[in-house]
């Protein structure tokens, strides 16, 4: 079809060319006879031009189809010279550009010295489109040689490629680094440039040797001579020595080994002086009964036995043995040329008379690991320094280094500490926390909460409850502080009272609930790794571990204990005493100071602040505990319920019910003033947030 429309092209234009140039047609008229109208017969007849006309048609109207649907291709090829050919559809070649109908079609691209190229191509309905295509050249073949050296290993691009000489390798076109290396030469590097195309290129490279040569020769001549180790010879001898530092070494029976490390640089020969050979050492086995003596020879100290040593032969040589706790020992030694001795020596200890005495009197006696029966007794020690155990089960071991000296009387007087008391002794009476609050160590006793029926301002729910508290356990010295507590919460707020910041970081923290202080000492415990005592879940305390050694808040018993048992057992009814009002200075209440705000007071009472005061204003207790009474009353761990005990038995270290919605309040504030709220059996609950309550914290040094 594509030659078919090229021929009716060509027809068209010479039908174009055939007609003369500027010639006018001639009108000849004829005669006109009129026509007798007869029965109309039809009798054409066609010619050969018709049929040539309406094939022109044809064609014409198929080229015309054909020019109208077809797209223009640019395709662009490098290098410029390649054939190119399109299969799978017609197309028309005008100029640089095919006109192509969109589709799909198989490109073949040749030229001589590159890969034949052959892809798919798309055309797409874009009306112009330019398709660019760059022909990747065929290698190179090159020749390598290394004219005089054969079998010199050949990289190229860091991969091997055989060993020169070598014929005809296919090199990939472009830059490539040729590597070429051979024993004893130096390594050969060079970048070139492969022009490809099956051209042939040939690389000639002489290598430079990486040696130089070395004289050598000796006095007396005849030395093995060894470079880095390895023999090559005897003196004397001119040597190939390959570059750098190199450790030369002459060895002959009878003499001293000779080395020296010279540096060899490729080309540079050298002639080493002769090298004088001094006649060998003799050789000296020293051993000692027990080892590890010391050793002087010639008053030079050598080292510990057992030892070797060369000594210069043919001369008498002084020997010294030493060793802590026995005598010195001395003797003389001649060894000759190249032979070999033993030395073995005897050394007689020193010893000294030691009494030891310890308790328990069953305890036992070890010296340097060995035992050496019950500790009381007098034994014999040698003057040197002794690894002295005295041990017995359930007691802390003692151990020492210990040295006799004779002619002194000399004892060991140990007792033994058992266990249980080492492990009292080295409990801590006051603990630090990692936000630096300090928490004190207490060991209770048994106790009677609550308070007689007849005490005055007395509250039903303050019954006598008896109390056997026997776990040990460290209670804050003093209220947690706003800096303390925001160190777990840093945007709480203790707000204001009467235009007067309750805020300032060492005043105590406010406006909290009983969960916000439970889950500060969970957090505090995970600061220090500890198993959390309380048991949270989406934020809610819902229990606690009470085997848990973390921090909490103080029991309802702890806390009266603290408060109230005096050292006789007996109870303190207020902080200060047992009688109203409270002596000067007994701590932060509802005073004078407050009488604005405040509807109940203590007359005659003045401690000068409104609202809560820094922690640690006012004295601490006889237990050295600051603000137990006044400044803030406190959250405790319990649930508030009845206290009732309905059998009369002692509760061991209570801690109450697992949940509830009130918990327990203890100690007077800055707000109380009655008989009532001052007393420290007073027992107030509460859930919601209070500005006159905060809280200290608490732990058990162990778990039951």
């Amino acid at each position: 079809m594509k030659k078919l429309l090229q021929v009716v092209v060509d027809k068209l234009m010479k039908i174009d060319e055939n007609k003369p140039e500027g010639r006018e047609e001639l009108i000849v008229p004829v005669d006109f006879t009129p026509h007798v109208q007869q029965s109309r017969v039809f009798n054409y007849k066609p010619r050969a031009i018709h049929f040539i006309l309406l094939l022109l048609m044809i064609m014409m109207g198929i080229a015309a189809g054909f020019t109208l649907t077809a797209r223009s291709v640019y395709i662009e090829v490098n290098p410029i010279t390649a054939a190119i050919k399109i299969e799978g559809g017609m197309s028309i070649k005008l100029g640089q550009r095919y006109l192509i109908r969109s589709g799909t079609y198989s490109l073949s691209l040749k030229n001589e010295g590159y890969y034949q190229t052959n892809i798919d191509i798309e055309v797409s309905a874009e009306p112009a489109q330019t398709l660019s295509y760059q022909l990747e050249k065929l290698p190179g073949i090159v020749d390598i040689n290394t004219p005089g050296i054969e079998r010199a290993r050949v990289q190229i691009d860091s991969v091997d490629v055989g060993n020169t000489p070598l014929k005809k390798l296919s090199i990939a076109a472009g830059s490539h680094n040729i590597n070429i290396i051979r024993d004893r030469y130096l390594p050969y590097s060079q970048t070139v440039e492969i022009e490809g195309r099956s051209t042939q290129q040939a690389f000639i490279v002489n290598l430079e040797p990486a040696w130089a040569n070395i004289s050598l020769s000796s006095e007396p001549g005849g030395a093995d001579i060894y470079v880095d180790g390895e023999r090559i010879g005897q003196t004397p001898m001119i040597a190939e020595i390959i570059q750098g530092q190199r450790e030369l070494t002459l060895k002959l029976f009878r003499h001293k080994v000779w080395q020296e490390v010279i540096e060899v640089v490729p080309g540079e020969h050298q002639q080493l002086e002769t090298v004088a050979l001094d006649q060998a050492d003799g050789l000296v086995f020293i051993r000692s009964t027990p080892s590890g003596a010391g050793v002087t020879i010639d008053g030079e100290f050598k080292g510990q036995t057992p030892l070797e040593v060369s000594l210069t032969p043919d001369q008498q040589h002084q020997i010294s043995l030493f060793k802590n706790g026995y005598e010195p020992k001395r003797t003389s030694i001649s060894t000759q040329a190249d032979r070999e001795e033993t030395l073995d020596l005897r050394l007689q200890s020193v010893t000294s008379s030691v009494e030891v005495s310890a308790e328990p009197e069953d305890a036992q006696l070890y010296v340097n690991g060995e035992l050496r029966g019950l500790a009381n007794q007098t034994l014999e020690l040698m003057a040197a320094s002794q690894l002295i155990e005295i041990r017995r089960d359930g007691y802390v071991p003692y151990s020492t280094q210990f040295t006799s000296r004779p002619g002194l009387d000399q004892r060991i007087s140990i007792t033994l500490k058992s266990l249980e008391q080492s492990r009292i002794d080295q409990i801590k009476p006051i603990i630090t926390t990692v936000i630096g609050q300090n928490l004190k160590l207490f060991y209770p006793n048994a106790f009677t909460m609550g308070a007689s029926r007849r005490e005055a301002g007395r509250r039903p729910n303050e019954n006598f409850r008896e109390v056997d508290l026997r776990r040990a356990f460290y209670m804050g010295i003093t209220e947690v502080s706003n800096a303390d507590y925001k160190s777990f919460r840093k945007q709480h707020s203790s707000g204001t009272l009467s235009g007067r910041s309750q805020d300032l970081a060492s005043m105590p923290a406010i406006q909290l609930t009983w969960n916000d202080a439970a889950l500060f000492c969970n957090w505090l415990s995970e600061q220090e790794s500890l198993s959390v005592f309380y048991k949270v879940e989406d934020g809610k305390v819902v229990g606690f571990n009470a085997d848990s050694t973390a921090y909490r808040l103080p029991s309802e018993a702890e806390w009266a204990w603290v408060s109230r048992v005096k050292e006789d057992g007996s109870l303190l009814k207020y902080s200060w005493g047992d009688g109203m009002p409270p002596t000067e200075a007994a701590g932060n209440f509802a005073d004078l100071a407050s009488r604005s705000y405040l509807g109940e007071i203590i007359m005659n009472y003045n401690d000068g602040y409104l609202g809560t005061a820094p922690v640690a204003s006012f004295e601490a207790n006889r237990h050295g505990l600051y603000d137990l009474a006044g400044n803030v009353a406190e959250w405790v761990h319990d649930i508030y319920g009845s206290n009732a005990s309905f059998d009369g038995s002692a509760e061991i270290d209570p801690l109450g019910l697992q949940e509830g919605q009130f918990h327990l309040i203890k100690g007077s504030s800055w707000a109380h003033g009655s008989v009532t709220e001052l007393r420290l059996s007073f027992r107030d609950f509460g859930e919601e947030p209070r500005g006159d309550v905060g809280f200290r914290i608490a732990r058990y040094l162990e778990a039951p």
